[in-house]
Parts: C-alpha cells; structure tokens; sequence
C-alpha cells in the first residue's frame, strides 16, 4: 500500500508494455480445497500474537515458524468467493495481504527503493485458492473498490515504519468492525505517524491520507471531517470539524518494521 504513485504508475506503465497488463482472478480453483466450515484463521492468529509486538514484526522468527508456512498453504486451498458475509470476505482479504507482505519480506523483497516497491507490490505475485495475485491488484483491485472502507487503510501493512502497526492477532469477521475502528484510532493518534499543532492550527498527517484521500472525503465530506472521528482528543475533534486547520503531509518512512531477516533485503 501507499506506493509512490507517479514513479511507480510510470514504471508500471513502462512493464505492463513489456510483460502484458495483470488480471485479478474472479473465480478460484484450490486443488486441494478446506472446507469454509472447517478453516479458520487461527494460524495466522496465533503466529501473530507470537511474533508481532506492538506492530514490531520479528521476521527471523517469522521465517522459522511452521505455522506461517501453515496459513500461506491454506490461503491457496480455499475459495474466498465462498465466504458468504462481507466481514468474512474482507477479513480473509486483509489477513492474506498482511501475510503475503510478510512473505515479500522473507523472500528478499523490499520496498525502500522505487524499484523495490515495484518488485514488492507488482512484480511478485501470491497464490490464493489455486490463482495467483500480487498487493497492489489486492489492494487496488479487491480492498478498495470492492469494500468501498476506508478503514482498510490502517489494517493492512506494506511492512514499512510509515504503514499502521500490524495487529498482534488476526482480523475476524465476527470483531471486524471493532478492530477496524481500533486500528483506525491507533493509527490517526499515533504521533509517529500524525501530527497535530493546536497553537499554530497544523495537522501534519501521514502520506496515506493524501494518496488515498478521495476514500476518506467520499466518506467524511473533508479529510479534516474523517480524521475527527478518531482523534481521541475532543477538542482537537471540534476544531478539526471546523475546518480550520492546514493539511501537511509528512514524508514516508520505507525502512523495515521490524527485526530483519538475514535472507531479505530490509
């Protein structure tokens, strides 16, 4: 998420002419198919709360976990079209780009550089109930038009210091909406990430909130509006609902969110 978007569009641009455009699978072929009613993401939750402290991935022990290994596998043997309720399908989806990024960064990925972040997000692609997608077509492609939440911008993480801390537990339907409103409340009072100068009336805001600001305007009418529903300050809420305050956008920090690993390039 959060690509620098004129370079990368251009390099995108640029490789699509030479390696043909990408598709986003719309029906899925496991070979070797979980039962929906059997499969869960318990997995991915327990390496999680295991692995990840306060949004600190420790990817050398990522790496030897077998229950990543685990939850990878069973990504590419169920069918996501199968879920039948929305906070199944967008829980699965935000879980499996939380781990591929994951895999990205194991597999020697990174996305520090504009040519790294085309390798990250475009040229790398992962395999889900037998087809295969890479980040930016499961963000660009599935989250955000198919969701139509903004929310989903705190939830998934690109692995980098700029993105939202990932969650030390995995995104479940039945506490989805409580966990996207922590996640975005987490994210907006995060001082590393966000800024707000009452005295000279500055909000100095993450790059996220300018590369997807038309998602958090449709949703609050301004992106002062949006940020006011979180900010946990309710002063600050109130003179953000005015409108008074000049948006800032603060430079992205593309180094690794976490211990890294011998194997990757972070």
């Amino acid at each position: 998420m959060g690509l620098r978007r004129a370079g990368l569009v251009l390099l995108w641009s640029v490789m699509s002419g030479m390696t043909g455009c990408a598709s986003i699978p719309t029906s899925f072929h496991p070979a070797h198919p979980i039962s929906l009613q059997e499969w869960t993401h318990q997995a991915f939750d327990g390496v999680v709360r295991t692995h990840v402290t306060v949004g600190e991935v420790d990817y050398p022990a990522m790496a030897r976990e077998p229950r990543f290994s685990q939850y990878l596998n069973e990504l590419d043997r169920v069918d996501p079209n199968g879920l039948v309720s929305r906070e199944a399908r967008l829980a699965f989806w935000i879980n499996a780009y939380n781990a591929f990024a994951i895999k990205g960064i194991l597999d020697g990925g990174s996305p520090q550089t504009l040519w790294g972040q085309y390798r990250f997000f475009v040229a790398t692609a992962y395999r889900v109930g037998g087809e295969l997608i890479n980040l930016y077509d499961l963000e660009q492609k599935i989250l955000i038009p198919v969701f139509q939440e903004p929310r989903i911008h705190f939830a998934i993480v690109c692995a980098s210091r700029s993105c939202p801390r990932l969650r030390s537990e995995a995104y479940v339907a039945d506490r989805l909406e409580a966990q996207l409103d922590e996640s975005a409340g987490g994210f907006v009072n995060d001082p590393t990430k966000n800024r707000f100068d009452r005295e000279h009336r500055v909000a100095a805001v993450s790059m996220i909130f300018k590369w997807f600001r038309g998602d958090f305007e449709a949703q609050a009418g301004s992106l002062a509006q949006y940020l006011a529903r979180y900010v946990s300050d309710p002063e600050l809420a109130r003179d953000l609902k005015t409108e008074s305050y000049r948006i800032e956008f603060l430079d992205y920090d593309w180094s690794l969110n976490g211990v890294p690993y011998a194997g990757s390039a972070g």
